[in-house]
């Protein structure tokens, strides 16, 4: 009886010292809440989450139209615990597995082995998980995804952690006499650190790893479609350019026959900027309405620069005041845009001043962080919501609010921003930053396929013409092809003796405008990635392998072992591989999946499921096509096709196989597509009785936008016919 009072007095000890934890193994009960996609929910989920804060709703017709799959997961080794007001996960891992996505980064493509600290912020260099993008998904080779919704920062440990526990523990080795030895041991679990009291878990089912993330783009509204200005090329002007100055700007890219769409107009447009007024300089912008009237003349769209934090000089300010945060940024009060009434204040003002007169759309800058510069996380918010959570859904919150006004008044835009999160699929926003390595750039184009975001290698500068051309052609294969000169006016013929090539690349992203709206189209309507890692393309064999690191006393001690990747090459669309160069670099390593390819300028067949070595030209950036892929192009021109323009159609095809593509139009500038008010035109090769290749006559839509001369010219690339 002593001991059984004894016992009785320390479990009530332990529930008077620690009555939060709760040591036991969860039961999470999934439902499929979509098709292929299961929800659960543990603990009190918070309020906000990165989901609720971007508001989309998912594309239930395009998910049921992927294939039937059962829970990809085994559910008894998925792992939840509650322990001091914190979320423990834990999901199952396989010895060959890899895994993609967790958060736009620079550096690395797959991330098993990885701790990350999902965190938004600034690109700081490293792949630590404070990034601009810092999204909770992953794909697993194996073909599945895992998100986790809560607006917390988040530690990932992407294979790390080995368990004492572990059903699969790795193998014993003897440091001393056995080489195989890693200071990285196997491990068969990804655990995840959520700091909150509970949190909202979804698993997507492939059954390949691109139809995981179809599923986690659909759930989230599927992919923005552009309007097909937005797809042109772009020119950011000088911070203190007037609008006579940006008028000139707009000229001589008339004169140098370059293409240009949209106009960036850096922070000078505001009477104040770092904080923003919102209010057009009287001195730079005395007439903005006849500045953008004239733009418009020219064919072309304002995208203005802004950051969000508020003025004491603006107008908004004293309405905004008590709804704003308890820290400034730059000494401008910073909106709780969580709040209705800060969200219908900024649309009253933005509206009237900047949307009915005729503005495009805007760069939402510093969203992102760095430390020194957004509010601290002792910060507090009017909507009770912590500087955490602020954090980490802010640039969501304002691409949902700015997006809104635009569908309001039926008028697409695209965008720029300096941060995102899960759920932002649907926004028209391109991520970029000040970061600046080439290499990188491509790399974070790769990953930004995994997590349902755009992101653009923009072009600033260059050392030598070499790198100036290298930069450009990446930028003309990207979701958009700018030029960021608001530091130095550089222009796109700054390097005259490469001025022809660089024109040339700028002419071949205008031409392959219908390829490439196409493929935007997919993204939005079935969830594909218009910009597509080669880990999520069929038939791509390439396994990243763990190179042994050399032993080392000082700089590696412990022979880590280093990780290659593919990460400087990517799909555009179904057909089409980019394999950028780099400025000191004569040649270049590119891996191909299974099924022939060919050599997009020649037609000429260069390889089938290998590893080739190119040596191109300086003005060429390598293209490679697949077998019996189409490519449907415009002749040239310097911008984006206008509603109700008939333009000539040249469809070619690659290799020696019959295929097919799927050619989207619509009006270019409205929503009316989310009516119905859109077609798709199938153009197709097909073999004749003799063996020959023919382009099936195609049937062309009636009374649904169709841009094209109905007289297709087909071009056989390969064999040369036509």
């Amino acid at each position: 009886m002593k001991n059984q009072h004894m016992k009785l007095i320390q479990i009530l000890l332990c529930l008077l010292l620690f009555p939060c934890y709760n040591f036991a193994q969860i039961k999470l009960q999934w439902r499929e809440q979509y098709p292929g996609i299961w929800k659960a929910t543990v603990g009190q989920p918070e309020k906000i989450s990165l989901l609720s804060a971007a508001g989309a709703s998912a594309n239930v017709a395009a998910l049921a139209k992927l294939p039937k799959s059962s829970f990809p997961l085994n559910q008894a080794e998925i792992g939840v615990k509650l322990i001091d007001h914190k979320v423990y996960l834990r999901f199952p891992l396989d010895q060959a597995e890899q895994l993609f996505g967790l958060g736009l980064n620079f550096q690395t493509v797959n991330q098993r082995g990885r701790i990350l600290d999902l965190h938004v912020d600034h690109y700081g260099g490293k792949d630590n998980g404070r990034t601009h993008a810092p999204v909770p998904f992953y794909v697993s080779s194996k073909g599945y995804g895992v998100l986790i919704d809560a607006a917390r920062y988040l530690t990932v440990y992407a294979g790390t952690g080995v368990r004492r526990e572990s059903q699969h523990p790795p193998v014993l080795y003897d440091r001393n006499t056995n080489k195989e030895w890693d200071a990285q041991p196997y491990s068969d679990a990804v655990e995840i650190l959520v700091p909150a009291e509970g949190v909202t878990l979804y698993v997507f089912a492939g059954p390949t790893p691109m139809q995981a993330v179809q599923r986690y783009n659909l759930m989230n509204g599927g992919g923005y479609l552009p309007p097909k200005w937005g797809l042109g090329f772009t020119q950011r002007v000088p911070t203190l350019y007037t609008q006579d100055d940006i008028l000139k700007e707009a000229t001589s890219f008339e004169e140098h026959n370059f293409p240009l769409d949209f106009i960036g107009v850096e922070p000078g447009w505001h009477s104040m900027s770092y904080p923003c007024t919102f209010e057009w300089d009287p001195s730079r912008f005395p007439d903005p309405k006849g500045f953008l009237d004239a733009l418009a003349k020219k064919g072309l769209s304002a995208n203005l620069w802004l950051n969000p934090y508020v003025s004491p000089k603006a107008s908004l300010y004293p309405k905004i005041k008590p709804l704003s945060g308890s820290h400034t940024v730059w000494n401008g009060i910073v909106p709780d845009f969580t709040l209705p009434q800060t969200r219908q204040l900024f649309k009253d003002h933005f509206m009237k001043n900047h949307l009915a007169i005729g503005v495009g759309g805007y760069k939402v800058d510093e969203v992102d962080g760095y430390d020194f510069w957004v509010w601290p996380d002792v910060a507090t918010f009017p909507s009770g919501f912590s500087a955490e959570q602020m954090r980490q859904v802010y640039g969501n919150l304002v691409q949902s609010m700015t997006a809104s006004w635009y569908k309001e008044i039926n008028k697409r835009t695209y965008g720029l921003v300096r941060a995102s999160n899960a759920g932002s699929s649907n926004f028209p926003y391109v991520i970029y930053n000040d970061y600046y390595s080439h290499k990188d750039f491509i790399t974070a184009l790769v990953n930004s396929s995994f997590i349902g975001v755009l992101w653009t290698p923009e072009v600033r500068a260059s050392k030598t013409a070499e790198e100036w051309v290298r930069r450009m052609q990446s930028v003309c294969f990207s979701p958009m092809a700018m030029l960021n000169a608001w530091a130095d006016g550089t222009k796109p013929w700054s390097f005259p003796e490469v001025e022809k090539a660089v024109n040339e690349v700028a002419s071949l992203r205008m031409q392959l405008l219908p390829y490439l709206y196409s493929t935007f189209a997919q993204y939005h309507f079935e969830g594909k990635p218009p910009f597509r890692a080669m880990n999520l393309v069929e038939g791509f064999g390439f396994t990243a392998t763990n190179t042994a690191g050399q032993l080392d006393a000082t700089a590696n001690p412990y022979a880590m072992s280093i990780k290659k990747d593919i990460k400087d090459q990517y799909m555009m669309g179904d057909c089409l591989l980019v394999a950028p160069m780099f400025a000191g670099e004569s040649s270049r390593e590119v891996y191909l999946p299974a099924g022939k390819w060919y050599d997009f300028y020649t037609g000429a067949f260069v390889g089938e499921n290998q590893k080739i070595s190119i040596s191109p030209a300086l003005d060429k950036i390598p293209l490679f096509v697949k077998d019996g892929g189409i490519i449907p192009m415009i002749p040239t021109r310097r911008q984006a096709p206008k509603a109700g323009e008939i333009l000539q159609l040249e469809v070619r095809h690659y290799g020696e196989s019959t295929g097919s593509f799927q050619l989207y139009d619509d009006d270019g500038v409205s929503f009316d597509y989310e009516k119905g008010v859109y077609s798709f035109t199938r153009l197709a090769v097909s073999k004749s009785s003799d063996g020959n290749l023919q382009g099936e006559l195609p049937t062309f839509p009636v009374s649904k936008p169709f841009g094209y001369n109905k007289m297709v010219k087909w071009v056989y690339m390969t064999k040369g016919r036509e």
